[in-house]
C-alpha cells in the first residue's frame, strides 16, 4: 500500500473520532452528563493516534522525504500542515486543562468551544492533506522513494504504535461510535 493512502485510511479513523468528539461536546453543551473518563479516552486517541503516530509519520517520514524530492518546507503546504500540527496540540491542551478544571466554574463550557475549534481545524487540516498534499507527495515522490517510505513507515509503526494499542483505539472508536455517534443521531 502506498505510504499516503496509509495515512488517508488514518485519517478516516481520525474523522470517526471527530464525529464522536463533537457529539460529545454537544451533550455537554446542551447540559448533560458526559461520562468524563469518556472525555479523557477521547484525548488519548487523539493525542496519542491522531498526534503522536499519525502526525510522527508526517513529521518525521513523508514531509521530510518531500522535502528531499524538492518540495519546500517554508511559504508551502508541509509549513501549513506543520503550522497545524502545534495548534492541534494547543487545542487537545486546552481541552485536558478544561477537562482537569471540569468541576470549576465555566470548564465544561471551555471543553466544548476546544473541541468545537480542534474538531474545525482537523477537518478542514485533513482535507488539505488528502486533495492537496498526499496528491502532490504522489506526484514528486519516485516509486522508490514510495517504497522506501513504505517500509520506513512499516518499521515505525511498532516504535509509535504498539499493535495492542492499535487494536485498544479501534475499540474505543467502535464502543464510543455506538454511543455518542448512534445517539447524535436520533
Amino acid at each position: 500500500m502506498i505510504p499516503t493512502q496509509q495515512l488517508m485510511d488514518d485519517h478516516r479513523k481520525i474523522e470517526e473520532m471527530l464525529d464522536i468528539l463533537e457529539a460529545a461536546a454537544l451533550e455537554v453543551e446542551s447540559g448533560h452528563a458526559v461520562d468524563q473518563s469518556h472525555l479523557a479516552q477521547m484525548l488519548d486517541f487523539l493525542r496519542q493516534f491522531a498526534d503522536r503516530y499519525h502526525h510522527g509519520r508526517e513529521e518525521q517520514l513523508l514531509f521530510p522525504s518531500m522535502e528531499e524530492a524538492g518540495v519546500p518546507r517554508e511559504g508551502g503546504p508541509i509549513g501549513v500542515m506543520l503550522m497545524e500540527h502545534v495548534l492541534g496540540r494547543n487545542f487537545i491542551a486546552a481541552m485536558q486543562a478544561a477537562l482537569d478544571a471540569w468541576e470549576e466554574e465555566g470548564a465544561p463550557r471551555r471543553f466544548v468551544e476546544q473541541a468545537q475549534g480542534y474538531v474545525s481545524l482537523l477537518r478542514g487540516h485533513i482535507y488539505k492533506e488528502d486533495h492537496v498534499l498526499f496528491p502532490m507527495a504522489q506526484r514528486v515522490l519516485s516509486p522508490t522513494a514510495q517504497e522506501a517510505l513504505t517500509e520506513r513507515f512499516a518499521q515505525v509503526e511498532t516504535e509509535l504504535l504498539r499493535p495492542e494499542a492499535r487494536q485498544a483505539y479501534m475499540c474505543t472508536l467502535e464502543q464510543f461510535s455506538a454511543r455518542y455517534r448512534r445517539k447524535a443521531e436520533r
